[in-house]
């Protein structure tokens, strides 16, 4: 993504429009090819969004890599942000009016037209519009979707207990923007209500998830072949073996019998109108379009059929008559009961329809504490208004729609397989982190809209930072800076920051061993640690099309803690890390001993040198693939926050009996990616990286376990292999080598002396990569 002609700098050119015009081309694809029409106005919609990002790139009209990248908007305003955190220019506070706005507009007098925002705004500003936001206050009847809809909530609050001269300030701040943005909130019926439980989405989002099943093309055309088609056919056939005589067709014509073929025919042009699913009677191969096409023919001139074709017929009938008689045989009709019988189910478009009947009842906006009473089969009543059978099942898939809406402890939603990903985590942690960081507000009414902003910032899409930029902070909103000194920070509220940091990181870790803590999920984890008054050295992930060649200080002190906790570990052996250059390259000030967690002075422009020395290339050259071989060496010296939590949250006797499974659970993780067939090139190179996260992240279980297990698990491991195929066996096996010849007391150095030899698994690579050039599902 960084512009790589000559000599020139990235860090002054900015970012490639090569991204967005590729993003572009793939929007173009979708907007033509797609079959569902819903995907392709998204994907109009995304190319006028990626227009807009390649316009600004060309122009300079925005500043990419900076936390203000659009000229005039302050910092604090949500931007619209697409893939790769690109703003678009637009403002998710502006924009469009909701259907509550235009409701409201309604009750305004004399408003111009395109003063509507300003028009609304100066309500809420005025004498009933704040009583209205302190009583909405008051009773928690409100929802802050986007973090701007909560300004003047905070500025009421202010001015009911007091503080008008703060009120007045943030009023002051805001009011440049008062024709643009909406600083009031959403307006709702009852209040939301959230605690330790919590939900994937909101009852409107599965609402609309069960909107969007289409009936099944391929279910609708087999009901349609075997409720109109096969009929049709069974009539053809019955027609033909009228004229049957000595065991040859087309020898006698009882009376009338070219006039009710001629109507039959007549009949298919009228179905075939209206049935179209079903390809089966066109398929000029099939017995069905043959025989039509003979009784066409016959119905017109019987003597134009040749002797061949009809042969050809009388092959036909007896292929029927053999498999299940002729068509007014018990054993025909029991049979075709039967296929009847089969294509009789509702469909699961059908049955969600009754399923979405039964959620009307209930606010879009809220989760729900129970939803079994909206999975329960078909009764009666329903039934006779939708002809589906009285005691119908509602399919699994429908469940799990519905179930995703359900307030439930973060344990039993990734139990259910409802969370499976750190991703899924990191969308639903805030509803908890929200109460946490606002628990040390007492008033209930302040303490509730703080957690209603919180929840909406952290829904804000980050944006691309380039030169160690820092994203904005939810204390950098003006509106949350005037209540912050209202937030204590008190015992109880830090024990039970920690205890939430423990418990989801414990979740994490045994639950998607595999995968490196994804940065949305990072955002959290660091929000629970200030809460628990933790310093404790989280890192990003950093993108290698983006990477200017610097690590902050953070990232050697996140080493230095690896350090630590791994000198003299497999982990340390396997890597090769001289953990003694690790602490060469930090610097400890005074003399009073220190917590593991206080921060240190570092250099870290010797440890991106130091990373760049492992990775054996050079820094500057701004080549993607050689950006990720430097960062992923500061993944291993750091463990990319693995040594961090386990340091700081004492994590290693709380998972001592869990560590050889979740090792496992990574080992049968990187064997079935491995063996997945990928189509594209960046989709295998993907997988490779990921599975070398995964890799290292097994590595590191097994450093904090005795010798005796590692070797246990060493041959439980070469046992999994070998029952794998033979391909990725081959392929996989110099990677097993590696660990195994380290973990025996020996090591990995230089080129490897076979293509058999063994390796270490690293996931980057400005060469072919050596998992990749063997034959292989994901190689070819």
């Amino acid at each position: 993504m960084t512009e790589r002609n000559g000599d020139r700098d990235p860090r002054r050119t900015g970012v490639n429009p090569d991204y967005a015009a590729f993003q572009i081309a793939k929007a173009l694809t979708t907007s033509l090819r797609h079959d569902d029409p819903a995907t392709r106005e998204r994907a109009r919609q995304k190319i006028s969004k990626w227009a807009t990002v390649l316009e600004n790139i060309l122009s300079g009209a925005a500043t990419y890599g900076s936390r203000t990248p659009i000229g005039g908007i302050p910092g604090w305003a949500t931007l619209e942000v697409v893939t790769g955190g690109f703003a678009t220019g637009g403002l998710l506070a502006g924009g469009p009016l909701k259907e509550h706005e235009r409701s409201l507009l309604q009750h305004l007098p004399d408003v111009r037209e395109g003063g509507e925002r300003r028009a609304l705004n100066a309500h809420f500003l005025s004498d009933a519009g704040f009583a209205e936001l302190q009583q909405r206050l008051r009773t928690g009847s409100y929802d802050v979707e986007i973090p701007e809809e909560a300004a003047l909530m905070v500025a009421a609050w202010l001015a009911d207990n007091g503080y008008t001269d703060d009120a007045r300030d943030l009023i002051d701040t805001l009011a440049p923007y008062l024709a643009k943005l909406r600083f009031y909130p959403v307006p709702l019926d009852l209040p939301k209500r959230f605690g330790p439980r919590v939900h994937v989405q909101v009852l409107g989002q599965s609402v609309d998830d069960l909107r969007k099943l289409r009936p099944n093309r391929q279910v609708l055309a087999q009901k349609e072949a075997v409720g109109i088609w096969q009929p049709f056919y069974d009539q053809m056939v019955t027609l033909f073996l009228e004229t049957v005589r000595d065991d040859w067709p087309c020898r006698t014509y009882p009376a009338g019998w070219q006039e009710r073929a001629t109507a039959h025919l007549r009949k298919y042009a009228e179905l075939r109108k209206v049935h179209k699913l079903c390809g089966k009677p066109d398929r000029s191969k099939g017995h069905f379009a043959q025989l039509r096409n003979f009784l066409f023919r016959t119905a017109r001139n019987p003597r134009s059929l040749t002797g061949w074709e009809v042969g050809r017929i009388r092959q036909i009938l007896a292929r029927y008559t053999e498999k299940r008689g002729a068509p007014d045989s018990r054993a025909c009709r029991e049979a075709r009961q039967r296929q009847l019988r089969d294509v009789s189910a509702p469909t699961f478009h059908e049955i969600a329809a009754v399923v979405l009947s039964r959620m009307v009842r209930h606010s879009k906006s809220a989760a729900l504490d129970d939803v079994s009473h909206l999975t329960l089969p078909i009764s009666t009543a329903e039934s006779a208004r939708s002809g589906i059978p009285e005691g119908t099942a509602v399919p699994a898939s429908i469940q799990r729609k519905v179930e995703r809406c359900q307030n439930e402890t973060i344990a039993v939603l990734v139990e259910r397989g409802l969370i499976a990903s750190g991703e899924s985590l990191a969308r639903v942690l805030p509803q908890m982190t929200s109460e946490l960081r606002a628990a040390g507000i007492a008033d209930p009414a302040l303490r509730r809209l703080y957690a209603a902003t919180y929840r909406a910032f952290r829904r804000r899409r980050s944006l691309l930072l380039l030169n160690l930029e820092k994203q904005i902070q939810i204390e950098e909103l003006p509106w949350v800076a005037s209540i912050d000194r209202f937030r204590s920070k008190d015992l109880s509220g830090r024990e039970l920051a920690k205890q939430t940091l423990h418990e989801v990181t414990l979740l994490a870790l045994t639950s998607f061993p595999y995968a490196i803590l994804p940065n949305k999920l990072l955002q959290e984890l660091r929000a629970l640690a200030t809460g628990a008054d933790l310093a404790i050295p989280l890192v990003d992930e950093v993108a290698a099309d983006i990477f200017m060649g610097e690590f902050s200080p953070k990232f050697l002190e996140a080493a230095r803690w690896a350090a630590d906790l791994l000198q003299g570990s497999l982990y340390a052996a396997y890597y090769g890390i001289d953990y003694a250059t690790i602490r060469l390259l930090t610097e400890r000030t005074g003399t009073k001993p220190r917590p593991r967690w206080d921060p240190i002075r570092a250099a870290p422009g010797d440890f991106v040198q130091l990373c760049a020395a492992r990775a054996g290339v050079l820094l500057g050259t701004w080549d993607p693939a050689t950006n990720g071989m430097i960062i992923e060496q500061q993944q291993i010296l750091t463990t990319h926050n693995l040594a961090a939590l386990f340091v700081a949250l004492e994590l290693s006797d709380a998972l001592r009996d869990q560590l050889a499974h979740i090792a496992k659970h990574c080992f049968r993780w990187i064997c079935r990616r491995q063996q997945m067939k990928i189509d594209t090139r960046h989709g295998r190179l993907t997988m490779v990286k990921n599975t070398a996260y995964a890799w290292r992240q097994m590595i590191f279980f097994l450093s904090l376990l005795p010798p005796r297990t590692v070797s246990d698990f060493l041959v439980w491991a070469e046992q999994h292999l070998d029952a794998q195929s033979d391909a990725f066996k081959n392929r996989f096996r110099p990677a097993f080598k590696g660990l195994s010849v380290v973990a025996n007391g020996g090591s990995i150095a230089g080129a490897p002396a076979s293509q058999d030899a063994a390796r270490r698994l690293l996931g980057w690579s400005n060469e072919s990569h050596w998992l990749l050039d063997r034959s292989s599902p994901i190689a070819r």
